[in-house]
């Protein structure tokens, strides 16, 4: 290009470049930038002189905050993915009106583009890779992600649950002057550490003593939406897939003499130290295991005793409490795993690694399906036989939740269920009845006292296996602790109807019944469903089962179950609802209880084969479960059609429901599907010819045009 030659205004200088050229200049540009010096003394001297004109009592680098939070950024992990500290540039602790505390951790940067790295896809703070791994480039690199990285560590190993995350950066202009960039989030249990952004802010005195309600009010004025709130647990659930799957080959391979139901014990009992209660049982700390050989000091004994106190404080009955100790006891207590080998004892290790491995997930709010996820993972560790593996393979969380709308579970229900395995039914059934709950009482006091009533006296579970008792117990307290009445019994054999714990003498007055019943059992389980329905006056059922126990292979209890009570509903389940369990077809089965089914009652057959799921090999796809087809608008129109009937027809065809009657005493015609006429018509032919004819022409016109060419 010769430099006199006439330019068009419309074309950009950099366009009438040639290409070697501008990859020269834009090398040239790279190579200045990469070499540009960090003003990050600037921002933090420009930064600091704010928080000093505002008065707040902030702290620096290397100076401490408090005790709690010190250790927590010293024991996670660091910005480079090692051990050592963690080490915002500015700190502060500050209350709101309601004396509230925050930590605010404040991350400087010094050049140009720094201030955050976004998730291209999610739009989130982008400190995780496509490998569910530290994105230790971008904390490293973004003010913001290094902010957000620490405000994780106190998430993790602190009481703190709300955190503010701020990042800073800037460069200097063509004239010499400082730029800057603010970016705040924030970090929460509620947003499972991701971290939203809060607004814009040019400064910081949005933490001045006379501002700070207002932004507080800001934040929590935060919310996200259902796609979020999913996207983000479908993220959370990869990374403890990831976790438990890591923590279980690291047990597994250095940590000899662990028997599986060890494993599962040290898991359970570790994470009920570390639950703690605010203000009243302190969670447990790794530091407070000394790996000391003295009776009553050693590992197992203090963990045992945080455990105690926490039992205590939650008010579990004392048999029942007697029974987790015990249990736990037998693997915390053992000489192996509490003798002291070059100064640690191998329980101390396993609780770190489990902690350290876990301890984010369970700790920033049960929302996401953590405790579906670790018990999945835990009964595979349990090493059934395979015959007993397909007997507690667990109900998807969404199935469970069906089930309980299907029983029309509310606040006022009694709920039981007769093979709990991990309790992931009654977990579903506990969070229905809260829901209603707070969406229907409006006192306060009648509020708390009525959640108290769910938790204590209206879930009941009956579970055989003791190491998948153990594990319904920790479900139950983990989800805000329903265990009250969980019970280690045999229910056809042991079970008499009455509460477990406390109220012995007294009946279960059960009105609602849900299961997943083992498949192995008498009937295909439906055994389980007789006796549970014959021990109710009234209420509603929904049971999950092999839908060969409604064609024929439980004819001896569903005729006698027909006796005393109605079938409303049968609805044909995906062939793959269960990942390790393919090729069972299953159906659920809706009950009105003690009411005798008449042969003109009409009974809801819903083929919901395609229920918007796609599932995939678990190993083979980050993400098993993906909303292809309205999943959730299906589960809900599932729901109102067995209620309401065909009126509510809106997504599903008219080829996936049809209302008909059964004989009662036939007991294997309760798998129905609307029959398709697959018998062509006239209409048929006619459309075929014509289509035939269609073509034709069209072929005579190409071979034409053609010849004309």
């Amino acid at each position: 290009m010769r430099w006199g030659s006439p330019m068009r205004p419309s074309v950009p200088w950099c366009a009438q470049v040639t290409t070697p050229t501008y990859k020269r200049m834009r090398r040239g540009f790279e190579g200045m930038k990469k070499n540009a010096q960090s003003i990050e003394p600037n921002i933090a001297d420009l930064a600091n002189g704010w928080l000093k004109s505002y008065n707040l009592d902030y702290k620096l680098e290397q100076e401490s905050l408090n005790a709690e939070i010190d250790k927590a950024l010293s024991d996670y992990f660091t910005k480079n993915g090692g051990t050592g500290a963690n080490r915002p540039d500015a700190k502060l602790l500050l209350n709101d009106k309601n004396l509230n505390a925050y930590p605010i951790l404040i991350e400087y940067k010094g050049y140009h583009g720094k201030l955050v790295k976004l998730d291209t896809v999610t739009g989130q703070v982008e400190n995780r890779t496509s490998k569910n791994e530290p994105h230790l480039k971008n904390i490293n690199s973004f003010a913001v992600n290094g902010a957000v990285h620490y405000a994780n560590a106190l998430l993790h190993h602190t009481s703190y649950t709300d955190i503010i995350a701020v990042g800073m950066t800037g460069y200097k202009d063509e004239s010499g002057k400082v730029q800057h960039q603010i970016g705040v989030y924030y970090v929460s249990k509620n947003n499972f550490g991701v971290g939203q952004k809060i607004g814009e802010f040019s400064d910081l005195s949005f933490l001045k003593k006379e501002n700070f309600d207002k932004f507080i009010a800001q934040v929590k004025a935060l919310s996200l939406s259902q796609a979020e709130i999913d996207q983000l647990k479908a993220q959370r659930e990869q990374e403890i897939d990831v976790s438990l799957v890591k923590l279980n080959n690291d047990i597994y391979q250095n940590e000899k003499g662990l028997g599986e139901n060890d494993r599962v014990y040290l898991v359970a009992a570790s994470i009920i130290a570390t639950l703690g209660i605010p203000n009243k049982v302190p969670a447990l700390d790794k530091s407070e295991l000394k790996s000391q050989t003295f009776a009553g000091g050693r590992d197992g004994d203090i963990i045992l005793s945080r455990i105690v106190a926490f039992l205590n404080e939650k008010g579990i009955p004392q048999d029942k409490k007697d029974l987790v100790v015990r249990t736990l006891s037998n693997t915390l207590l053992t000489d192996n795993i509490t003798k002291v080998e070059n100064g640690e004892s191998q329980l101390k290790r396993v609780f770190v690694k489990i902690v350290d491995d876990l301890g984010i997930y369970y700790k920033i709010g049960l929302t996401t399906d953590f405790t579906g996820k670790l018990f999945n993972e835990m009964y595979g560790w349990l090493g059934f036989t395979q015959d007993k593996l397909n007997d507690v393979v667990l109900t998807p969380s969404y199935v469970g939740t069906l089930l309980v709308k299907l029983a029309r579970v509310n606040k006022d229900s009694f709920v039981w269920d007769f093979a709990t395995g991990s309790a992931g039914l009654l977990v579903a059934a506990m969070n229905e009845m809260l829901n209603d709950a707070k969406n229907t009482i409006t006192s306060p006091d009648e509020l708390v006292q009525k959640e108290i009533k769910i938790k204590a006296e209206q879930l009941l579970g009956l579970e055989l296996l003791s190491s998948v008792y153990m594990l319904a117990i920790l479900n139950m307290i983990m989800m805000g602790d329903g265990s009250s009445n969980i019970l280690n019994k045999d229910s056809l054999k042991d079970f008499n109807g009455h509460y477990g714990f406390g109220q012995t003498d007294s009946k279960f007055p059960a009105n609602a019944f849900v299961l997943n019943p083992p498949y192995s059992a008498n009937g295909k389980g439906m055994v389980f469903v007789e006796k549970a329905l014959s021990m109710m006056s009234s209420g509603y059922a929904a049971i999950i089962i092999q839908n060969s126990a409604g064609s024929g292979q439980a004819k001896q209890y569903t005729t006698k179950i027909l006796e005393k009570h109605t079938l409303l509903a049968s609805i044909k389940m995906p062939i793959d609802l269960f990942g390790g369990k393919a090729s069972v077809q299953t159906n659920i089965y809706v009950f009105k209880v003690n009411e005798k089914h008449q042969k003109d009652d009409t009974v809801k057959f819903i083929d919901f084969s395609d229920d918007g799921y796609s599932r995939s090999n678990r190993k083979k796809s980050s993400n098993n479960l993906r909303d292809t087809n309205q999943a959730k608008e299906r589960y809900e129109e599932l729901v109102s059609l067995v209620r309401f009937g065909k009126s509510k027809l809106n997504i599903f065809t008219e080829n996936e429901y049809l209302e008909g009657t059964i004989d009662p005493k036939n007991g294997a015609d309760w798998n129905k599907t609307v029959e398709v006429d697959t018998k062509p018509t006239f209409d048929d032919f006619r459309k075929t010819v014509a289509d035939y004819l269609s073509w034709e022409v069209d072929q005579l016109l190409k071979k034409d045009d053609s010849l004309g060419k």
